[in-house]
């Protein structure tokens, strides 16, 4: 039934179902269609300002796929980039259950009261329905969240490879433009590839727990390799003293792997984020490690390293997507697919003459 005129509906106001009152209520009919515009100048000039609304607005707009909110999104980068602070950038991984929410909670306090400005990029696995975060780390970290000088940023890690968001790296910046000089960046830390955060931060945290099986066993050789710093979490109560053999285990390990490059030696430290024990000399030990860095070359080196491979990284994203928007490879991606599944054709075989359907048409343009 089309919509009739209220005679007391002064706005022109559409009648609309509300299944959960079991009554209507009059929203305005043009709302649904109407796009609110965002100014990119304002948000970029409040986001350089600090307001951490803004900053959670501009995050948004990174993340968003949509191509109009990308061209946005560009601008907004190229527009905080001059304004990026220096900051302390820390990747925390470990598995579910190792307490990294708790800990990053602690740390996180404990810098603020030493003037920090701090920023948790957390990410979050992402439900396989609706796509988006489903533990919420703003509801782990309460007595963070409280905090003025932090900001607390939930995003779901969708397919990324290492439980890393896509955007985290243009987050990071972001951030930086807000003005905060800390960032901790929380993976999911499921099993996958970890390489993501170690491209993007100046250090890489493990975290291991006490009495979880077998502690040589349960190294995976990639992550630990990637470890600037091991910390066996939750050394409180009963845990105290399998949290020592943990320690001696991967210490012993550690030793079975290659140097660093900046020839720091990986320690491995114990804390309980719950009892606030070990965190001085946690923060002593990043803090060294960095100082390290600088004074060798090293830090410089690898934050151009990290420049080089976003650019390659953002280059093969943009290629991908440019690749399957195309209507050409979309259609015969198709046919080709029924092929496959059908052994008619091999996936390398299919995918050659994708390429060449892709790189045809953008001769032909």
């Amino acid at each position: 039934m089309p919509p009739t005129k209220d005679s007391n509906n002064k706005h022109n106001l559409t009648p609309t179902e509300d299944k959960t009152l079991g009554g209507k209520i009059n929203i305005p009919a043009f709302q649904k269609k109407l796009k609110v515009e965002i100014d990119i100048n304002l948000l970029a000039e409040k986001i350089i300002n600090g307001d951490r609304s803004a900053l959670a607005q501009g995050i948004t707009l990174i993340e968003s796929k949509k191509s109009e909110d990308q061209i946005q999104a560009h601008s907004l980068i190229e527009q905080c980039l001059p304004f990026a602070v220096s900051s302390m950038r820390i990747g925390i991984s470990g598995s579910p259950g190792v307490g990294k929410s708790t800990f990053i909670e602690a740390l996180g306090v404990d810098y603020i009261k030493e003037g920090a400005k701090l920023a948790v990029l957390a990410i979050d696995p992402s439900s396989s329905i609706a796509g988006g975060s489903i533990l919420g780390d703003k509801t782990r970290m309460q007595r963070l969240a409280l905090e003025e000088k932090a900001f607390i940023r939930p995003s779901p890690a969708g397919k990324t490879l290492g439980g890393v968001a896509r955007n985290t790296r243009e987050a990071i910046m972001l951030c930086e433009a807000a003005g905060y000089d800390t960032i901790l960046i929380e993976t999911v830390g499921v099993g996958q590839s970890e390489y993501v955060v170690e491209s993007m931060t100046d250090l890489f945290v493990l975290l291991i727990q006490p009495g979880a099986g077998d502690e040589l066993q349960g190294i995976k050789r990639g992550v630990v390799e990637m470890a600037d710093l091991v910390i066996v979490n939750k050394t409180d109560g009963d845990n105290l003293s399998l949290a020592k053999q943990a320690k001696v285990a991967y210490t012993q390990a550690l030793h079975l792997f290659p140097p660093k490059e900046n020839g720091a030696i990986v320690k491995v430290l114990m804390c309980s984020a719950l009892d606030k024990t070990g965190l001085k000399e946690i923060k002593e030990e990043i803090n060294y490690q960095l100082s390290a860095s600088k004074s060798t070359g090293y830090y410089l080196k690898k934050r151009e390293q990290q420049q080089l491979f976003w650019f390659e990284e953002t280059l093969r994203n943009e290629l991908l997507d440019k690749f399957f928007k195309n209507p050409e490879v979309y259609n015969k991606k198709l046919a080709l697919e029924k092929d496959i599944m059908e052994n008619h054709k091999s996936p390398f075989t299919a995918a050659e003459s994708l390429l060449k359907v892709f790189f045809k048409d953008q001769e032909q343009k």
